[in-house]
């Protein structure tokens, strides 16, 4: 997908050297990585939205959290460019069994796997991990793959008759033992589902699926101390300030071959002002740090060239790639139900003016036409009906479209159209994104007529706000990758009530009992080809009804100081593999 030529981390982490003491740095020799030292991740978030690994659902977080505390039964590669999305044994012995039609699968767990206390992760540690999913009045903002894939029959409001470990009302903890059982010596799981998954091997890759102790659970707050299974373990955690990691010298490197373990210390110092942070790593004034953030579009020509290629000076510590994500703005269906608005406002949006804010072609990426990207191959086909679409914005198509809404929906068109109301766009809270807005309001007004306001939220919680229905405002600003290479990943997870990441709050839609009707057999349909076709016309359907407001094929760049190596762009999780990390 990206053909990077960074640095070698798959060599880094395969590699049989011989280790000597330099300095105080343990320096592998043919590798050139080394132990010892502290890496500092800088960012203007206030915080990790979620550190609890049930309620991680972001690539970056996953990468990172993945990378240092939180082990799963298969993992990706460590390895640049498509060798990454390869699915390899983590805490299993394998990557799993299926039978039954891939309807049953079994992961065996890997002598010497423990906690952080050092003792031993269980069968039921991963069963009562997976078990938290289905708290969803607890555990918010995951996945919720275990909850529509395990065998568990559905309550007559469509919920799972399972809710979880907390709730003793009502709660059918037999179905839930039933779905997934653990074998007698306490080493091998089984999930039972309820159709086929032939790909189940990759849903388990989700830190949803990795080991909780029930005697150090402590529900909601457990976000804020989660006990680590990987080589690192946190030794402070403050908003607002930073988290420091130290090694868990109950870890065994015997037991992970997947992970290392370079510094002896990470430190991630939240809050920073966005032009500090750029500065410190642009001015290399803190070697050893590297930014969790993207870089400012004012600072880009200051480290990349007119094409996008790093300059000479930042040739060793940059890059820009395409990222898996598509970037999107998501209706609140049940606050804007008419359609002539919604697609009004993708037809007003000045796409031209917000790529360019981006950093234009060579920094923001490419149009995008819907949720699912080209680069999905089977699950791909050109959206059809906007071709009125201009970058610059069509405020002919815009508003004989909000001619018609004045009669077909005249309530939602009042409030769209009323300068004391108008429709609430939720974004985080960003030097750049408050530019984007400006040009928001200003094309909606002029192209539409239509009134933009805008709900700034401070990064670190915002997805936490907008994943509320309680909070949500009108519109939202999104992103999503697929999990993996099936947009069985994109369109139940976006676009349905059981999904992940539904921001479109779209089920109150006159036809979306069809649409989830079509949804469900396509996860159930065996032919990859046929399924393809299936995914591309619900992609049709949910441009057709404006559920989002495609954005951009989005690309990425991230920066870091001159003293650390091994950093290369991880293809499946859309980051940097951090655990390859190390000190120069």
């Amino acid at each position: 997908m990206f053909n990077l030529k960074g640095k070698n981390g798959k060599l880094i982490a395969a590699a049989a050297v011989v280790a000597l003491l330099v300095g105080g740095f343990v320096v592998r020799s043919g590798s050139g990585a080394s132990e010892g030292g502290t890496i500092t991740y800088l960012t203007h978030s206030e915080a990790w939205t979620h550190a609890d690994p049930n309620r991680n659902y972001t690539g970056q977080h996953i990468a990172w959290f993945g990378s240092y505390m939180h082990r799963t039964l298969t993992a990706y590669a460590r390895a640049e460019g498509s060798a990454g999305s390869a699915v390899v044994p983590d805490l299993a012995t394998d990557t799993g069994r299926s039978s039954n039609g891939n309807k049953t699968w079994e992961f065996t767990l890997r002598d010497g796997v423990t906690f952080e206390d050092g003792s031993a992760i269980t069968c039921e540690d991963i069963k009562y991990g997976v078990s938290r999913t289905f708290a969803t009045d607890v555990i918010t903002d995951g996945p919720t793959y275990a909850i529509s894939m395990l065998d568990i029959p559905s309550a007559k409001d469509g919920s799972s008759v399972y809710k979880g470990p907390y709730s003793t009302k009502d709660n059918d903890t037999a179905a839930y033992d039933k779905a997934v059982t653990c074998s007698e010596d306490n080493k091998t799981i089984t999930f039972n589902l309820k159709r086929a998954v032939g790909d189940f091997n990759y849903t388990v890759t989700y830190l949803s699926f990795s080991p909780v102790p029930k005697a150090k659970d402590t529900g909601d707050t457990y976000d804020l101390a989660p006990v680590s299974s990987g080589p690192y373990k946190i030794q402070k955690y403050k908003a607002k300030d930073e988290m420091v990691l130290v090694r868990n010298d109950k870890w065994s490197k015997k037991s992970d071959p997947i992970r290392n373990a370079y510094p002896d210390k990470i430190v991630v110092r939240f809050g920073l002002a966005e032009e500090v942070r750029d500065q410190l790593v642009l001015s290399d004034s803190e070697k050893n740090s590297m930014s969790l953030d993207g870089i400012l579009p004012t600072n880009l020509p200051t480290v990349f060239d007119d094409k996008g290629d790093p300059k000479k000076a930042f040739e060793a510590r940059a890059l820009n790639v395409y990222d898996p994500y598509v970037r999107y703005a998501a209706f609140n269906v049940k606050k804007v139900p008419c359609l002539e608005i919604r697609r009004a406002v993708y037809f007003a949006k000045d796409a031209a003016g917000l790529l360019q804010l981006a950093g234009g072609a060579a920094f923001g990426g490419d149009p995008a036409d819907g949720a699912i990207k080209p680069l999905m191959g089977l699950d791909y086909k050109k959206v059809t009906g906007l071709e009125d679409f201009k970058p610059a914005g069509n405020a002919d198509a815009a508003k004989a479209l909000m001619a018609k809404a004045k009669t077909t929906c005249p309530t939602e068109y009042a409030r769209a159209t009323d300068p004391k109301r108008g429709l609430v766009f939720d974004t985080a809270d960003s030097e750049t994104n408050k530019k984007g807005a400006a040009i928001w309001i200003d094309s909606m007004m002029k192209n539409a007529g239509i009134v933009m306001k805008f709900n700034f939220i401070e990064p670190g919680s915002y997805y936490a706000v907008v994943l509320d229905a309680t909070k949500q405002s009108d519109i939202s600003a999104g992103g999503w990758a697929p999990d993996w290479a099936n947009a069985s990943t994109v369109i139940p997870e976006l676009f349905t009530k059981e999904g992940g990441f539904p921001m479109s709050q779209n089920w109150d839609d006159a036809a979306y009992a069809a649409f989830k009707k079509k949804s469900d057999a396509a996860l159930a349909e065996p032919d990859r080809k046929k399924q393809g076709q299936m995914w591309a016309e619900l992609n049709q359907y949910v441009v057709d009804q404006m559920w989002i407001v495609p954005g951009i094929f989005s690309k990425t760049q991230e920066m870091w100081g001159s003293g650390l190596g091994g950093v290369f762009f991880w293809e499946p999780q859309g980051a940097p593999s951090f655990g390859d990390i190390y000190i120069k």
